[in-house]
């Protein structure tokens, strides 16, 4: 029986996912706040966060960027009032898996869930280390080295990586990594992609402006050679 763990502060939205998920055969535990949501993520394992933006005690931007920087891939979906466009951006990139805007029905929750999960049980099988160059990666611990010196990459750093390594030769278009790694199709700002694989190669490349690893494919994406 697949586990989600649900932080919200609003009892009758709470109440309601606990019910839905209940009904759709999940385990289900519930935390009012931030603080406590923290506490019981870290302790127990679970199969899904459902996790509101807008929590007293800790903020769900915060709460998923502590989960995060502990190393903890748990799918993480971002429920955000209408309105909080900033904030869905931001919690995209701090490593949350997908959003949902209020109101929404629980079909459409559902889905989104449904795709998260097919997404995270990929991951699961995917490679767990990787080396190239003086670079190495554990993208289980989330821990990477190079030339033997600690390299400090973000969560979506080692799955942008991942992904382009898993098809190494290949060309990877924006919208691909877009979906695999922002997990849906229609992000906001594209230009999103460029930002991280130009930040990416300043850590990995030992000439960013001539990059050996990630080829720029001129006006179809990325390729990882290596």
């Amino acid at each position: 029986m697949p586990r989600v763990l649900i932080i919200e502060d609003d009892p009758s939205m709470a109440v309601a996912l606990r019910d839905g998920f209940e009904y759709e055969g999940y385990s289900v535990d519930v935390a009012e706040d931030g603080a406590t949501g923290l506490r019981l993520a870290s302790r127990h394992s679970w199969d899904l966060i459902i996790l509101d933006v807008m929590l007293p005690a800790l903020s769900g931007l915060d709460l998923c960027k502590e989960l995060r920087a502990r190393g903890n891939d748990v799918p993480i979906i971002m429920l955000t009032a209408r309105g909080q466009e900033m904030d869905k951006v931001l919690g995209l990139k701090l490593g949350a898996d997908d959003y949902v805007t209020k109101p929404f029905s629980f079909v459409e929750l559902m889905a989104r869930v449904e795709a998260v999960l097919r997404r995270a049980a990929g991951r699961s099988e995917a490679i767990k280390t990787y080396a190239f160059g003086d670079i190495t990666l554990d993208f289980e611990n989330l821990k990477a080295t190079k030339g033997g010196k600690p390299l400090d990459l973000s969560h979506r750093e080692f799955e942008i990586l991942r992904y382009l390594i898993e098809h190494r030769g290949d060309v990877v278009t924006r919208d691909q990594l877009l979906n695999a790694v922002w997990g849906y199709e229609d992000f906001p700002f594209t230009r999103t992609v460029d930002m991280h694989i130009a930040k990416l190669r300043k850590k990995i490349e030992d000439n960013p402006s001539t990059p050996r690893y990630i080829i720029t494919v001129h006006r179809l994406g990325y390729k990882f050679i290596g």
